[in-house]
C-alpha cells in the first residue's frame, strides 16, 4: 500500500525481502515502527524527521501501512509478532532475528546517504532493536522509545535488554568511544518498566540519557497513566510539553551525531 509523500522500494537481505518507505534528503535515519504498524502518527513522525533534514528509511515490518490504531488491530498484530520467528518477545539475553536484516538496512542507508553514520529509532516492540543495531558501526545515533522487549513478565525480564552479553560488550565499547544512547518512556508505562532504564544506566553510565515523562496519577499536565507512545500516538505537539521536548531531543541527537 502506498504511503503519501514517501518513495516505495524493496530491500532484500539474507533471503528476506521487505518494503521500505523513504522520504527526504540528508543523513540517513532508520525508523522502526511500533505495534500495530505504520499508523498515521508513525508516518507523521517520519515526516517530521525528514523535514528536519534527514533521509528517512521506514521499513514495513508488520501491519497495514497508514491503517489507524484500534484495540483489535493492535491485539491481532501483537499476537502475530508473538508467534513469528522474527521476533523473540520473551528473550532476555538475545536479540530478535529481524535485527540482522535491520543492520543491513542501516548499512544501505549509510552507503546511500554518506556522512558519519545513520540514526536508528525503535518504538515499543522494536524499541530495544536500536541497541542491537549499534553492533554495526554505521549506527551513530540510537534511540530507544518505550523499549518493551522482553515483555516484563518477571523481575528479570523487567531489567533485561533483549541483547546478548557479547553484543552488550560491543555496545559498551561504542559508548566509551562516544556513541551515546537516548531512551524515552512514560513514567508509569507497564510495558516499559523503570527497571529497564535503571539497567541501562548501570551498564552505560553517562552514555545513556533517559527521559522519563511524568504520567503518574495527578501529574500536572494530566498525561494519562496509560500513555505509551512518546513521539507518536501520545505526542502533544505544543511548545513546552514534555513529549514535544522529548521529540526535540531526538531531533537534536540526530543533528549532533549525523551532521558533525
Amino acid at each position: 500500500m502506498a504511503l503519501e509523500g514517501f518513495e516505495e522500494s524493496t530491500f532484500s537481505h539474507d533471503g528476506a525481502e521487505r518494503t521500505v518507505y523513504r522520504r527526504g534528503s540528508g543523513p540517513g535515519v532508520v525508523i522502526m515502527h511500533e505495534i500495530p504498524g505504520i499508523t498515521p502518527p508513525v508516518a507523521d513522525f517520519a515526516r517530521t524527521v525528514s523535514d528536519d533534514g534527514f533521509s528517512v528509511y521506514l521499513p514495513h515490518l508488520f501491519g497495514t501501512p497508514n491503517k489507524p490504531m484500534t484495540g483489535g488491530y493492535a491485539a491481532g498484530q501483537m499476537l502475530r509478532a508473538c508467534i513469528s520467528r522474527e521476533f523473540s518477545v520473551l528473550a532476555r539475553n538475545e536479540s530478535s532475528p529481524i535485527t540482522n536484516w535491520l543492520r543491513a538496512l542501516c548499512r544501505k542507508a549509510h552507503h546511500e546517504c554518506g556522512g558519519p553514520g545513520v540514526g536508528a529509532i525503535g518504538m515499543c516492540l522494536t524499541g530495544n532493536f536500536a541497541l542491537a543495531l549499534m553492533v554495526d558501526s554505521s549506527v551513530m545515533a540510537p534511540v530507544l522509545s518505550q523499549p518493551s522487549l522482553p515483555f516484563p513478565v518477571s523481575a528479570s525480564h523487567r531489567r533485561a535488554l533483549h541483547l546478548s552479553d557479547a553484543d552488550l560488550g560491543v555496545v559498551k565499547q561504542r559508548v566509551a568511544q562516544g556513541c551515546s544512547v537516548l531512551g524515552l518512556r512514560f513514567s508509569h508505562d507497564p510495558m516499559c518498566p523503570a527497571d529497564r532504564f535503571e539497567r541501562l544506566r548501570e551498564e552505560l553510565g553517562n552514555g545513556f540519557e533517559g527521559i522519563d515523562v511524568d504520567s503518574s496519577p495527578g501529574n500536572p499536565l494530566d498525561i494519562p497513566r496509560t500513555a505509551h507512545s512518546v513521539v507518536t500516538a501520545d505526542l502533544v505537539d505544543e511548545a513546552g510539553h514534555p513529549t514535544r521536548e522529548a521529540l526535540d531531543r531526538v531531533l537534536g541527537l540526530f543533528r549532533e551525531k549525523l551532521r558533525g
